[in-house]
């Protein structure tokens, strides 16, 4: 197994991938254009998601294809990006053939960044921006994209969370490739290969972390938390991403490809997967390398997992929120 670089890989495979953001707002988003289309899938595990169009998704939906994945902050309000997607594919004669037009089948999931920066949300221009960007191979993680506003370490509140953002992965093995984009706005910590905290809650005193789960297990009751009646805003988190593989697959292995995929998240974030959060993650076929299902899953979770912890590495401070880059 080897490293290979996000963009090459979207070269290779004739998918795009691109960013737009207001840095000054506190958002972005981040789009995977499909110009020939591709079997997708979703694995969604939080509890309050924010998304579009997945039921198109399901192995039993007659769409075999879809023409982009969107990721985006603004939580519910976000939505409104994809519109700029579809207006920038039907200029570019990319979607289902009705005969009468060609309609773009998009799907999108948010985040909720409205806490960061000015009072912006991503909107039809922004969409349509990622989607020029991604035409010209613009794409950077960090503080970019969907990951512009993105934060972790949020169970007591934004006084003690740190910044987090868009972090990207891919590996090949043989003639597999399989790559992943993830958008990190947690509620809980994301963890090393060894299980310690790069990025999350800080304790009250500002020197070192508080652990998420420690908070929860020995103050349950006693600190308001965002699973507390008195805590405001109980699913203002997610994590969100694209798992992409050259491997020729359809829909309803791919739902098993997302749902092994999620177990990346799993990994590398403690906790994860609650109330709070609105966790969702795709994945998508661009190729037609033979792979084994179980396989190409297993790969996807590590991928998904690397992707996370550089999605906090690469983040920087901003809105006065510090981030592992100072």
């Amino acid at each position: 197994m080897k490293e290979i670089e996000i963009m090459d890989m979207a070269r290779t495979n004739g998918f795009r991938l691109g960013n737009a953001q207001d840095r000054q707002g506190g958002t972005g988003c981040t789009v995977l254009v499909f110009p020939d289309s591709a079997p997708c899938a979703v694995d969604v595990r939080g509890g309050g998601p924010a998304s579009r169009e997945s039921e198109l998704l399901s192995p039993m939906a007659a769409a075999s294809g879809i023409h982009a994945i969107l990721l985006s902050g603004g939580s519910a309000f976000g939505l409104n990006a994809s519109t700029g997607v579809m207006q920038y594919l039907e200029e570019q004669h990319i979607g289902f053939d009705t005969r009468i037009c060609k309609v773009p089948l998009v799907v999108e999931s948010c985040i909720y960044d409205l806490g960061c920066g000015d009072n912006v949300r991503p909107d039809a221009a922004m969409g349509y921006a990622a989607c020029q960007a991604a035409e010209k191979g613009d794409f950077r993680e960090g503080c970019y994209g969907a990951g512009t506003g993105a934060t972790v370490g949020k169970l007591c509140g934004p006084d003690y969370m740190m910044k987090s953002g868009l972090g990207a992965y891919a590996v090949q093995v043989g003639d597999l490739q399989v790559g992943a984009v993830v958008a990190v706005n947690a509620v809980g910590d994301v963890l090393d290969e060894q299980g310690q905290i790069l990025a999350g809650m800080r304790s009250r005193d500002g020197q070192g972390f508080a652990d998420t789960r420690r908070v929860m297990l020995e103050e349950a009751g006693q600190t308001p938390t965002l699973f507390s009646q008195r805590a405001v805003g109980t699913t203002t988190n997610t994590t969100i991403g694209a798992v992409v593989t050259n491997g020729r697959f359809d829909k309803a292995q791919l739902k098993k490809i997302a749902a092994l995929g999620s177990n990346g998240i799993v990994r590398a974030i403690r906790p994860v997967n609650t109330t709070a959060d609105g966790d969702s993650l795709y994945a998508a076929s661009v190729g037609s390398v033979s792979a084994e299902l179980s396989l190409t899953g297993t790969i996807a979770a590590y991928v998904v997992e690397k992707a996370i912890r550089r999605a906090v590495c690469q983040a920087e401070s901003l809105y006065g929120v510090p981030g592992c880059l100072m």
